[in-house]
């Protein structure tokens, strides 16, 4: 074992220590709470702003936990492309880009102007998104170079049995759905100085992907959630929501929650056992942070608590099923569906066209040059049966 590795195991071993204390603490904390509101019939405010600051420690030990390791792979020497690329960004000069061969980097003729950028850039926006995007990290993502992603869906075959003289009627078929999930645009501006761009030792590639990764993962949380899928990705929550009972395909099946009860546990199997068990391997809790600290203060019959720490790089989990925080979540509060339950990865779909487009201006802002960077992105439900909601 490295001196790196063994540095890094020790780490993730005090890290463990520093979760399990400060749940402990919150544990106690959360206790006296109860016993609080039991004897005088409200919390006391000294423990009340205790438990909000354990709340803060969790959240950050816990994002702490979860962040990927740190590392630097080795850069591949630029090529032509490269360069021609380099040099565009950094002075605006696209001859040798309009040199270059269509299939390595293409040159835009429509209307919109700029260049495709380079697939190493794309990539590198795309990891970028990944790291800063909960429903990146647990959807399905595909590529496309087509403006409308088409999958077409088996909504199920009939089959009987028979013996081996008797007849063999024809079986029903309720044939196939086909989804399509347009993509929709979108773009940032970032700005950059001339001191920058002139700057041998700065990587401009690694600044543009920083730059739009803030400006790109904000607006692609919210339309993934609830985006009414008119020129964005249509979100989980925008379908139609019935409940349960009445489910069919097309729709997102609910059941009915309120955490005022004393039965807010059972409420929450009620939501894990709500999707079929094919679904159920994978599936996870889907909420905002407020809904989270809500979901800290719930005990089971026997007066353990439903919400368990992340520990060693793995997801917070209630009742054992990893939670994943997402913050364009709905508050829980009168007809909200604030928790979604299931598996994300076969649920939902995010399609990704190929090929990211930079514009460089340096007229509209001087003497800053805006680099108009432009994406496109669609998504949507690709299984109706995998995701479920609790509405309150």
């Amino acid at each position: 074992m490295t001196k790196e590795t063994k540095m890094a195991a020790t780490d993730m071993k005090s890290l463990a220590a520093d979760i399990m204390a400060a749940f402990e603490a919150y544990k106690d904390a959360n206790d006296a709470r109860l016993a609080e509101i039991e004897a005088k019939g409200a919390p006391d405010t000294l423990i009340e702003d205790k438990l909000r600051k354990l709340n803060k420690r969790l959240d950050q030990l816990s994002l702490k936990a979860a962040r990927p390791a740190e590392g630097a792979p080795a850069a591949e020497a630029e090529g032509e492309r490269l360069q021609a690329w380099a040099r565009y960004l950094r002075t605006g000069d696209d001859s040798a880009l309009s040199r270059l061969d269509v299939k390595s980097l293409s040159a835009g003729t429509d209307d919109q102007g700029g260049y495709t950028a380079p697939p190493e850039l794309d990539r590198l926006i795309e990891a970028r998104l990944m790291q800063a995007s909960p429903m990146r990290q647990i959807a399905s993502v595909r590529q496309t170079s087509a403006g409308v992603y088409r999958k077409p869906v088996s909504l199920g075959v009939g089959a009987a049995w028979a013996g081996e003289t008797d007849a063999r009627p024809e079986t029903t078929t309720a044939g196939l759905s086909l989804l399509e999930f347009p993509a929709g645009e979108l773009y940032a501006m970032p700005a950059a100085t001339q001191t920058l761009l002139e700057d041998s030792y700065a990587d401009v590639d690694e600044w543009l992907a920083d730059e739009v990764e803030a400006a790109f993962s904000i607006q692609e949380s919210a339309a993934f959630v609830s985006g009414d899928g008119v020129g964005k990705p249509k979100g989980f929550l925008d379908y139609d929501i019935v409940a349960e009972a009445s489910h069919a395909w097309g729709k997102i099946g609910s059941v009915a929650g309120d955490f005022t009860l004393d039965d807010a546990g059972d409420q929450i199997i009620d939501l894990i056992q709500t999707p079929k068990s094919q679904f159920r391997g994978n599936g996870r809790f889907v909420m905002n942070r407020r809904t989270v600290a809500s979901v800290r203060k719930l005990k089971d019959a026997d007066g353990r608590y439903l919400w368990r720490p992340g520990m060693n790089g793995e997801a917070q989990t209630i009742f054992g099923y990893p939670v994943t925080e997402l913050e364009d979540m709905p508050d829980i509060g009168t007809g909200n569906a604030a928790i979604a339950f299931g598996d994300f990865r076969r649920g939902y779909l995010i399609a990704d066209r190929q090929g990211a487009r930079v514009l460089r201006d340096p007229y509209s802002a001087k003497p800053y040059v805006l680099f108009y960077t432009t994406k496109r992105v669609g998504g949507g439900v690709q299984n109706f049966d995998a995701i479920k909601l609790m509405v309150f």
